[in-house]
């Protein structure tokens, strides 16, 4: 067994595990934290323009830019979840198949959705709220954003989840980092030194796209490094297929995955749909409102991700005990960020929203919605923890079942419900509401599937 390999198997089964948790999680937090920080610089930058339909214009491809995220989840969070249990049970070659069928599916997804996304621009737009005085704008940022974009994206987030399966976190974490940096830097010098007043939505466009495709060279080039050393990741013909068992495990997984990131999408398409039917300004705020409360769900979403590989091992191992104590570390890890943001953003939600646009309007109603939406960071956490849980124990259906619980069956009936009701106000309180119902449906369906197969197996 290789050094790396022995360096993997320490953090898997014998590290503290505080320190394994820790070891898995900060990376990955921090490459969520860049992630999206890198997407408000768009809106930072953009905003300072002071250009309302601008920003509402970018904000409305926030939805289509995270279907890729979902689509890196196809195969990535699939094949990743899948990679950890097959090493628990000493599986290499099998992980390696996996491994290389994992890039090559979301190469080909991500194409399609390029293709798909160019060739129908027009309806596509209008479909996601863009009206005369925003069309413009997104469709030219969804061009170098989706169309140029889309398969260095879904790659690069593809090999961080496949990196990250084999105890790699570290080297996952800092090429996502990295693209976020690059991003963040050529941000402004697309936006306002090299292309003419008027068009810095496309600068910005031009910037994320480059810096993920700088991203996705750095991936190539550890990959290069570590395959030596680590058999699984080494990619081998796309026509190597791995046994008919792990194609249904990674898509087992991986569906349900996608199809929640999805439908997390779809709920950004119905608020930013119903707030289109207020103001431009109203759109605009609620736009950067979605991006500022991403900041404690990503860590919360970082800390989620690092504990997965842990768990799949040792679920697949039988190591019950060390997976329970990593399950509840990360749970009490994201709990405290979600209360800590909530202070915060409390305090400060107008000086926050300040920093994206100088339009008193828009900060004004900015904040109020900020405020209302922040509370929901716990429960949203929750909502999330119990999905990639279920996820490391290779059962996707559970998965699925609280995506399409969450959002088709409370969370986009109460925003059209709060919205007759309440107007702008109830879109904004709707995610309290009906996630408060999401997460005891997760606990009650988490404590049954728990006395039903890990306690019967623990004895």
């Amino acid at each position: 067994m290789s050094e790396a390999e022995n360096s993997n198997i320490e953090i898997f089964e014998r590290l503290p595990v505080p320190k394994a948790v820790r070891t898995m999680a900060v990376p990955t937090v921090i490459s969520q934290l860049i992630v999206l920080i890198y997407n408000m610089a768009d809106t930072f930058f953009i905003g300072r323009t002071n250009n309302p339909y601008m920003v509402a214009g970018a904000s409305l491809i926030l939805p289509l830019f995270n279907i890729t995220l979902s689509l890196s989840g196809l195969a990535g969070v699939g094949g990743g979840a899948l990679i950890s249990r097959l090493l628990g049970i000493r599986k290499t070659e099998e992980a390696r198949r996996v491994y290389s069928f994992c890039v090559w599916l979301g190469l080909l997804v991500s194409a399609l959705f390029s293709l798909g996304t160019l060739l129908t621009m027009g309806p596509l737009m209008t479909l996601l709220g863009a009206d005369t005085d925003t069309h413009a704008y997104a469709a030219g940022y969804a061009f170098f954003v989706i169309v140029c974009g889309a398969v260095p994206t879904v790659l690069s987030n593809t090999l961080a989840n496949l990196i990250r399966s084999v105890g790699e976190s570290r080297r996952a974490g800092l090429g996502i980092t990295m693209g976020g940096l690059i991003n963040i830097v050529l941000d402004p010098l697309f936006m306002f030194v090299l292309l003419p007043e008027g068009m810095e939505i496309y600068g910005a466009g031009a910037a994320t796209f480059l810096s993920n495709c700088l991203a996705c060279v750095y991936f190539m080039l550890v990959l290069r490094r570590l395959r030596s050393r680590e058999p699984v990741l080494r990619l081998g013909s796309p026509l190597a297929f791995p046994s008919g068992r792990s194609i249904a495990g990674i898509f087992t997984v991986g569906v349900p995955s996608a199809v929640v990131t999805f439908l997390f999408d779809l709920d950004y398409i119905v608020i930013d749909r119903l707030m289109s039917g207020y103001t431009g300004v109203a759109l605009a705020a609620v736009g950067i409102v979605l991006k500022v409360e991403r900041l404690p769900l990503n860590i919360g979403i970082g800390i989620c991700q690092g504990m997965v590989p842990i768990v799949a091992y040792n679920y697949a191992a039988k190591n019950y005990p060390r997976m329970n104590a990593v399950k509840a570390y990360s749970l009490k890890t994201g709990l405290l960020c979600a209360a800590v943001s909530i202070l915060l953003y409390e305090l400060f939600a107008g000086q926050i929203m300040g920093l994206f646009i100088d339009d008193a309007q828009t900060v004004a109603l900015g904040t109020g919605f900020l405020r209302a939406r922040v509370l929901a960071t716990p429960l949203m956490f929750l909502s999330f923890f119990h999905v990639h849980l279920f996820n490391g124990f290779g059962e996707g259906g559970y998965a699925l079942f609280f995506g399409v619980m969450r959002w088709l069956a409370f969370n986009i009936p109460m925003l059209f419900l709060l919205n007759a009701l309440f107007g702008m106000y109830g879109i904004v309180w709707s995610q309290v509401t009906a996630d408060s119902l999401t997460v005891l449906l997760s606990l009650w369906v988490y404590r049954r599937y728990e006395r039903k197969h890990l306690v019967l197996e623990e004895k």
